[in-house]
Order: structure tokens, then sequence, then C-alpha cells
């Protein structure tokens, strides 16, 4: 039998239970060109809460009664005549919160558990790290000796990000929230500083750890701390707009930024990205970070989770902050 999350109500503000029904039926059958793939494990995003919005965006909107959409990973059970892949092949792509899922291959990409666990394929060697990949290198087009701040600094995309920065010779200071997570970054992940958004204060400590200012803000979050970002830049700082996790929930309009004139005046850029314009290149960002990961200058974390049911409560783990690095579910039943 095959276990699958349907999108079942749109959230105002916090997605809970009811949003989502959890519904049991047949493997289902496969047609010439296609495959059948055992997942395994499933990704879980703050990217996940806008799909279910229906706004416009960058993707279409989720309908109601699909299936929950997410990226994930797993073993081919069945192939009809497939040009690409064939059973026993892992393999990862959106298959969604589901323990079975049926492709015509198209987005999905070959996968080797020999060299790294089936979770790193959805976490540093997946989306999270092209994110930040992508993001640090082509478009903060960071340079050595760089000072880079990075919000959700302990997170799937930011933990990446200030290591990548790390290697390219760049000082990086990480906000996050929490003593464990600031403990981390530095610890762990060899960050040059860090500052506790939940315990200190974020304005204070921005002047103490950028006392000339930055030259790349890498932005997860949104909200104040992107404002307080705004005010540190220095002469021709970048901004990279990943995500906002701080105003995702959110019941009323978004919080902008007030200090954008500090854009003008410092003849900076503040440019948003998506994964999904470098498809083409996630070749290149595999290699890259498979090849520091080996070198040991690349540290991937994830945190797991057991069993589809707890999809709910899992996914307020991304909002609550109770994680530290990817997020995972593991759907698979042993």
């Amino acid at each position: 039998m095959n276990k699958q999350l349907l999108f079942v109500k749109r959230p105002v503000g916090k997605a809970n239970a009811s949003t989502w029904s959890l519904v049991t039926g047949p493997i289902p059958e496969i047609k010439k060109g296609e495959i059948l793939v055992k997942q395994h494990y499933v990704s879980l995003d703050p990217a996940m809460r806008g799909w279910m919005n229906e706004t416009k965006s960058y993707i279409a909107p989720m309908e109601i009664g699909s299936v929950m959409r997410a990226g994930a990973v797993g073993e081919v059970v069945a192939a009809k005549n497939h040009p690409k892949f064939k059973v026993g092949d892992f393999v990862s792509g959106m298959g969604g919160v589901q323990q079975y899922a049926v492709s015509d291959g198209k987005g999905y990409y070959a996968v080797d558990p020999k060299l790294a666990p089936l979770p790193t394929y959805i976490g540093a060697l997946g989306m999270p790290g092209m994110t930040a990949y992508f993001g640090i290198l082509e478009v903060a087009k960071v340079k050595t000796g760089d000072v880079v701040v990075v919000s959700g600094a302990a997170g799937a995309v930011g933990s990446i990000v200030g290591q990548i920065a790390k290697i390219k010779g760049c000082t990086v200071i990480g906000i996050a929230g929490g003593p464990v997570k600031c403990k981390y970054i530095i610890e762990e992940l060899g960050f040059d500083g860090a500052i506790d958004y939940k315990n200190e204060d974020v304005k204070e400590r921005l002047k103490e750890e950028t006392p000339k200012g930055l030259d790349v803000y890498f932005d997860n979050v949104g909200g104040e701390i992107l404002d307080l970002a705004l005010g540190r830049l220095r002469l021709n700082a970048r901004v990279v707009i990943c995500g906002a996790i701080s105003q995702y929930n959110n019941k009323n309009a978004i919080k902008g930024p007030s200090n954008y004139l500090s854009l003008l005046v410092n003849r900076a850029t503040m440019q948003g990205m998506i994964v999904f314009d470098w498809a083409n290149r996630y070749g290149e960002g595999a290699k890259a970070m498979g090849t520091w990961m080996a070198q040991g200058k690349l540290k991937s974390k994830e945190a797991i989770y057991e069993g589809i049911a707890n999809f709910p409560e899992t996914f307020d783990r991304l909002f609550s902050g109770e994680k530290l690095g990817k997020l995972v579910l593991k759907v698979i039943e042993d």
C-alpha cells in the first residue's frame, strides 16, 4: 500500500494538521516510459509554505487535493522501457510526500548511496546545497576578503553558505537562534562570529562583528533582521534575497525594509534568487561540494525524523527553530 499526504486546506498563518490529510491506497501502476520510486526520505523546506498560497510566484501554487509537493530521494523499484533509469537505481526528484511516486523521469537525477548517505542528496548535495552554492558564488559574487553575514546560519542553506564563504577566504558572521546553534556554527562549521537573535541585541552585535560594515548579506529570514543588515552595508555591497522565513506565516502584510536607501548611498545591489534558475549547472555544484566534503572542508548535517504521519509536527520545526541543519523526514517503513 501507498501512504500519501494530501494538501486539503490553504492555511492562513501557520499550517497545522488540518492543512493535510493522510490517505492510504494501492501502489500505483506505471505505464511505458515511467518509473516507480520507493521513497526513503522527503525534504522539508521553508519554501513549501509559500507553495500553499494561491498567489503568483516562481512556481504554480499547489492544488487542493494534490500530494504535498516536496523533494525526495528513493529507489527505482519498477521501470517500463525508461531511457534513463532502471530498477535498482537510486534517484532524487520532486516526488512529493508519499511512499511511492510515479514519474516519467523528468527532473529526476541519479544518486549514489555509496558516495554519500541518501539524506545528503536532499541536503548539501540537493536543492539547499545548490541554493547556497549558486547564491553565494554567482549572485553574491563573493571574493577573498569579503565580510559576509548570513541569517538562518544554522539551517540547511545558511550553514552551507557560510562554509563556502570561508572556503573562499571570507570573514563570516552567522545569525542564528539560541546558544546551541551559535556554538555549532563557530565550533563545528568554522564561522568567525555568531549573533544570537533570540537573546542578543542584533543591531549592537552587528556593529561589534562588522565594525567596518559588510560586503555580502545573505538573507534567509527577512523582516527586522534584513533591515538591520541593510544599515551595515559597505560600498558596492551585495544583498541576496533567498528567503524570508520570519514572514511566511504572517496573517498581515509582509514587513519590508525601511533602510533600503542604504542601497543607494552605498551603490549596493539587492537581488532575489531561485535555485531552479541554475538547474542546468547542478552537476557543477554537486561536483564542487562533493569534493569539499571529501576533503573535510564542507560539513553536512541532517535532522532526520521518522514517519509520514508525523509530517505536520515535523514541518512545524522549520518555523519553531527546533532543529539543526537540513530537516528530513523518513517515510519508508522498515
